[in-house]
């Protein structure tokens, strides 16, 4: 039990990150820890070759199966659905590919993939298993595993950021949308959105949110710049949050709102606003994230 428990603890985090990456939800993923461990807890440690395969095997087992029940609550989220925010730990940020897999803009492109496209993507593209490991994970041949993780490659690649931002221009564009927020100032704005720029929110219906996506920057701006609580009330704390820049909105002292930013050519193009009190348990504490043990 001692070795079982060493490899467990050894691999947890990422684990965590395996299941978070799959589901979006922190929550889901701390159950598939605790499903992973008690099936784990059972294996007879003298037949496995690989602990860390064979742990991650069990843990994408557990979150497909999840994946489901998931898919059921989406189906009655009262407004837009956003992933749940994690405050990370600095050297996520440090790990480009790492970064760019957990942001908000890349875990909403995986949303639309089927269940095993994501977990075959995940498993390849972000913790670089082998095919035979993964066709054993999802129960496929290799070969059908190389045609899934070709499909949902392209998939993705249609649809994820736009390119590598250097560290000095994710820098002064967070900074100056956070001042022309702070200062209400709609020319400031306009000059850091880009002009397809999408807000959306995410209130769970249990804070006041955005119901539908707000898209172009003078809509968003506008909407950012305008006062809906006294400005004393207000302050804006900048985080990391799933590896990127983000604002942490307090009122009165307590979290509010969790703003993420997608930052693309020096411009702010997507806007990922989190509202609901749920789904913000996560930020308390920043959330080690690990593509190997």
């Amino acid at each position: 039990m001692d070795t079982a428990v060493d490899a467990f603890v050894t691999h947890r985090n990422l684990l965590f990150t395996v299941a978070y990456e799959m589901l979006g939800s922190a929550a889901d993923a701390e159950d598939v820890l605790q499903e992973t461990w008690l099936r784990w807890a059972d294996v007879d440690l003298g037949t496995v070759r690989d602990q860390r395969a064979y742990l991650v095997r069990i843990a994408t087992r557990q979150s497909l199966n999840r994946l489901r029940s998931i898919g059921r609550r989406k189906e009655s989220y009262v407004g837009s659905w956003l992933p749940e925010p994690l405050l990370t730990t600095p050297d996520v940020a440090d790990d480009v590919e790492l970064a760019e897999s957990v942001s908000m803009a890349m875990l909403l492109v995986l949303e639309t993939l089927a269940p095993v496209e994501r977990a075959v993507f995940v498993l390849r593209e972000v913790f670089e298993l082998e095919y035979d490991q993964i066709a054993d994970t999802v129960e496929k041949s290799p070969a059908a595993v190389r045609q899934i993780a070709h499909r949902a490659r392209a998939h993705v690649a249609a649809r994820r950021p736009r390119g590598a931002v250097s560290v000095a221009e994710v820098r002064r564009a967070s900074q100056a949308f956070q001042r022309a927020v702070e200062m209400g100032d709609v020319q400031g704005l306009l000059d850091i959105l880009a002009p397809d720029v999408v807000l959306l929110g995410d209130g769970g219906g249990i804070k006041q949110a955005l119901l539908r996506p707000v898209v172009g920057a003078d809509k968003v701006a506008r909407l950012l710049a305008s006062r809906k609580v006294d400005v004393t009330a207000l302050s804006l704390h900048p985080a990391h949050v799933n590896g990127h820049p983000a604002l942490i909105v307090r009122i009165d002292g307590e979290l509010d709102t969790v703003l993420t930013l997608r930052i693309d050519d020096g411009l702010v193009t997507g806007l990922y606003a989190v509202r609901n009190p749920e789904k913000l348990s996560h930020m308390r504490h920043a959330t080690a994230l690990r593509r190997r043990a």
